[in-house]
């Protein structure tokens, strides 16, 4: 069974998320582009390889955007979160889907995802008993300016 869970606790009525648990009304990225001149907001899920700023003349429509995790050693999908929070300006719900893990989610929280599909048993549990791992000292920029910290000197910066 897949949970969804927010910062605020399990969501119980998601309506991205069908009875079965996997997304209902999330389209693929060559699918939002197809319907770009529909009015309607639209979900996205993307692919670890599908590039971001495809996005970026749909914005506006966009309530959701998925990026999908298959494997648990694969971490493609923490560069998308970064790039659209930081260089598309995606600022709308941002959902990790696929192997999500409790290890993974404070990263996940700081490159910008708001909410996570859950399958993983132990993970649920510990979600729901809000135990999330602490780590107290980042070396890395978080797309979250209250627990950035001071700026880097040395990071470059997208032109812009």
């Amino acid at each position: 069974m897949t949970v969804i869970w927010t910062q605020d606790g399990i969501v119980e009525n998601d309506p991205w998320t069908a009875a079965d648990g996997e997304g209902a009304g999330l389209v693929s990225l060559a699918e939002a582009l197809d319907h770009a001149l529909d009015n309607t907001p639209l979900g996205v899920q993307l692919a670890p390889d599908d590039d971001v700023r495809d996005l970026a003349p749909i914005l506006d429509r966009i309530a959701i955007v998925a990026l999908s995790f298959p494997a648990f050693n694969d971490g493609r999908a923490f560069s998308q979160a970064a790039l659209l929070r930081q260089r598309v300006g995606y600022g709308g719900e941002l959902r990790a889907v696929g192997a999500v893990l409790i290890d993974q989610i404070p990263l996940m929280l700081r490159t910008g995802f708001d909410s996570f599909a859950v399958s993983h048993a132990p993970t649920v549990a510990r979600l729901r008993d809000r135990r999330l791992p602490g780590i107290d000292l980042h070396y890395q920029p978080s797309v979250d300016k209250a627990a950035a910290g001071p700026g880097y000197s040395w990071r470059r910066r997208a032109a812009g």
